[in-house]
């Protein structure tokens, strides 16, 4: 299904192509304000589905934004767990590594805020690399929208595009504000009432 990343490639390549932050998926809104884009993924903005029905809104609004962005393209597919140290297991137990197997690790983000050592945290992602088509991401999404995986992201292999989504619906992140604005007119009634479109 997948095929090879290199991890210190893929770390490299973010850092000269995304120098604005670390690839931190609830960072994007801010670090890429100029070209973000918020859509929900139920009618009313409801946060949760609660029957098949749903889920089936939810992954239909997933994969068409998805579409749009990758369609026959090569897709990295990030995948987060944390840790108070550095190869622990994770602090708390998900289904990452059963939805995402040939998730390499390759990136690890230190948080040492925290005056106790002890409380240190450490972000891991994990790639994989396929091709994108529909539906080839479904199990994570529907994780993602019971919210029992978090910090999920895709983005084609030159990071130009991203779909962070969440339980809610999807930060996407475009080339330019034109591109971020074309995405929007095509979508409006999956976007937020809320003034910053949150």
């Amino acid at each position: 299904m997948s095929t090879g990343v290199i991890p210190t490639r893929l770390a490299a390549l973010w850092r000269e192509r995304r120098s604005s932050g670390p690839p931190v998926a609830h960072t994007f809104r801010g670090a890429y304000a100029d070209r973000w884009v918020r859509f929900h993924t139920l009618p009313g903005s409801k946060r949760h589905p609660e029957s098949e029905d749903e889920y089936g809104i939810v992954l239909e609004r997933y994969n068409t934004v998805l579409d749009e962005l990758f369609s026959g393209l090569d897709v990295f597919v990030v995948t987060m767990d944390w840790s108070y140290t550095p190869d622990g297991p994770a602090t708390f137990p998900t289904p990452r590594e059963d939805l995402h197997p040939d998730g390499l690790r390759w990136w690890t983000e230190v948080d040492e805020e925290e005056p106790d050592p002890r409380f240190h945290t450490h972000t891991r992602l994990y790639a994989d690399r396929r091709r994108w088509r529909h539906g080839c991401a479904d199990g994570l999404l529907r994780a993602v929208a019971d919210e029992a995986v978090v910090e999920v992201f895709i983005t084609d292999t030159e990071l130009r595009r991203i779909h962070h989504p969440y339980d809610g619906g999807a930060d996407v992140v475009l080339t330019t504000p034109a591109e971020r604005d074309e995405m929007r007119a095509r979508h409006t009634e999956w976007l937020s009432a809320h003034p910053a479109g949150l």
